[in-house]
């Protein structure tokens, strides 16, 4: 079947644009049959994956980085009408800034003609799928603190990849965000003030931090991860430990909670801004309802 290359060209600050020559020759050295649409912007990439499916396309490919990917499943299940019901195969050339979900959750490799052997060969395992309010994301969601920061790095034009993201952590940490959550999930409940409330299908952000260390994306759970750290000299002190993926890592700290469940629903005293795999959906909402799908998208990958 003919695949279909949904491509970002604003990826990675254009640089999508830029590499796209070298993965068109990538597809054609593999022996992939494609046809290419290219966004013209916000909201345009959900459009062209869910008429890539009406249309007959198989695989979906997003050509972009965990915000492109976010917004091809979210047309992928705006085709199906459920999770519930068969969902076209998603693949990936990675083009993005970090390639989060491609690199570690699924551990697909980042030369694109590499990518373009696996978009080839066909073979795809299904992975979880989450959903936050209407919107469905297959990485990572998050409130408070770390889509506080994606707002300020979306800012700094001037910087690119790992230094952006660690300049606009030590910004968004000087400011000293905080919240009073309600939290109730399948095994548990919270009160009381937050500083981030990070949901993990995939374990990492950014490129360089390990959020939720724990995550598994075939596992049918959601990893949930809350904390409070009163001052900026403590929200400092967490900081590298966010970048370690195995032991040290930031969720063992006082204050922090890491664990796993189907469901969550939290309830802000005031507004934050909320993302899903990257893209902020809302700068300021209060009422979030979080569940899992297992096992229902299935990704091309090794």
């Amino acid at each position: 079947m003919t695949a279909k290359i949904i491509l970002n060209p604003y990826s990675n600050r254009w640089n999508a644009r830029a590499r796209w020559l070298q993965a068109e020759e990538a597809l054609h050295a593999a022996g992939v049959d494609f046809e290419l649409a290219i966004s013209e912007g916000p909201g345009y990439i959900t459009m062209l994956a869910e008429q890539a499916v009406r249309d007959g396309f198989s695989p979906i490919v997003a050509a972009g980085g965990d915000g492109t990917i976010g917004e091809v499943v979210n047309g992928l299940l705006h085709a199906a009408g459920s999770p519930n019901g068969p969902l076209a195969t998603l693949g990936i050339l990675p083009l993005g800034t970090a390639n989060d979900f491609a690199e570690y959750a699924m551990g697909l490799p980042l030369d694109l003609f590499a990518a373009a052997r696996i978009i080839a060969d066909g073979k795809s395992r299904l992975v979880d799928l989450g959903q936050v309010n209407e919107r469905y994301f297959i990485n990572n969601t998050a409130l408070g603190l770390e889509p506080y920061i994606t707002m300020i790095q979306s800012r700094i034009g001037w910087l690119k990849g790992v230094p952006r993201y660690l300049l606009a952590a030590v910004r968004g940490i000087l400011d000293r965000p905080a919240w009073n959550a309600e939290m109730e999930w399948q095994d548990g409940s919270y009160t009381g003030p937050i500083s981030l409330i990070y949901i993990g299908n995939g374990g990492r952000s950014g490129g360089v931090f390990f959020m939720s260390p724990h995550a598994d994306p075939a596992d049918g759970k959601l990893t949930i991860v809350h904390g409070y750290r009163p001052s900026r000299r403590d929200m400092f002190q967490l900081l590298p430990r966010a970048m370690k993926p195995g032991p040290g890592n930031y969720v063992e700290s006082p204050g922090v909670s890491e664990f796993h469940s189907n469901w969550l629903r939290v309830r802000l005293d005031r507004p934050s801004p909320a993302h899903a795999d990257g893209d902020i959906f809302s700068t300021s909402i209060q009422q979030l309802d979080y569940r899992i799908y297992p096992a229902c998208m299935p990704v091309l990958g090794q």
